[in-house]
């Protein structure tokens, strides 16, 4: 039972919450904080984005489209405010930034362990990010999960067949650890879902809407990279903005987009 009135401050404690922000240069340095809370914001929406994926795959294997579409909106309005933050980082001139940088060491954003389960969670797994972390490191187990499960696109293509769609057994079937790769038997199903099916080609299209919105996000944060520290390495070693590049335009669930000049 409990002793003391619950109020706001203690139902999200807000004490520990706001001891968090802890800068480490010298001063510190007035954009530090910024950085970190910027950050520590981007983690707790991955949070929540991983709390909602994993709702949205319950609901598409219930066959419950309604729900489906709504929480499908929900996701995309957090990557919405995800981009959006990009704008408040862009505030940061290169020296402000500069002048804590160093004291970064090998922190790095490729070190967050919930973006690499969000990518997992949609499809896009390497078996090399999971062993980026070592055995008992904070994320490690969280990954595995990840990379065990079955992805968004599973649970996508098990809809379709509960929906009375031949999905071939291979793709129902297929080593949920490997990357999602084209299939043109569900390219073939796809196109007929968009020519005689409204209401499954409407989720069809939250789900293309989700994958722009995540490569929106990565040119967003490629050019915000650009701009802050050029051509440099990114912290923890990290090829900086020349990987981040490579990363684009890379559609996680291809088949979507592969039918496109088909209908």
């Amino acid at each position: 039972m409990r002793t003391t009135p619950l109020t706001y401050g203690s139902y999200l404690r807000l004490d520990e919450l706001l001891e968090l922000q802890t800068p480490v240069s010298d001063g510190p340095e007035h954009d530090e904080m910024l950085f970190i809370v910027i950050h520590q914001v981007y983690e707790l929406w991955f949070k929540q984005i991983l709390h909602e994926l994993g709702h949205l795959q319950a609901l598409l294997g219930a066959n419950d489209t309604p729900r489906a579409q709504h929480t499908f909106k929900r996701i995309l309005t957090i990557l919405k405010v995800l981009v959006a933050q990009i704008d408040v980082l862009e505030t940061m001139t290169p020296l402000e930034f500069l002048s804590f940088r160093d004291r970064l060491e090998s922190r790095s954003g490729f070190q967050s362990f919930q973006f690499r389960a969000f990518e997992f969670a949609l499809g896009h797994k390497r078996r090399s990010a999971v062993e980026h972390y070592p055995e008992g490191a904070p994320g490690r187990e969280l990954l595995e999960e990840y990379y065990r499960r079955p992805t968004l696109w599973d649970s996508f293509l098990r809809y379709l067949h509960q929906n009375g769609y031949p999905v071939p057994a291979v793709q129902l079937e297929r080593d949920v650890t490997r990357p999602v790769e084209e299939s043109p038997e569900v390219q073939t199903i796809l196109i007929d879902i968009y020519r005689n099916d409204p209401v499954l080609s409407t989720v069809c299209e939250r789900m293309v809407d989700l994958d722009e919105g995540v490569q929106e996000w990565r040119y967003r944060h490629v050019k915000m990279v650009e701009r802050t520290i050029g051509t440099r390495r990114g912290t923890g070693g990290s090829e900086g903005a020349s990987y981040l590049k490579s990363t684009l335009f890379r559609p996680v669930f291809p088949d979507l987009w592969a039918i496109r000049t088909e209908l």
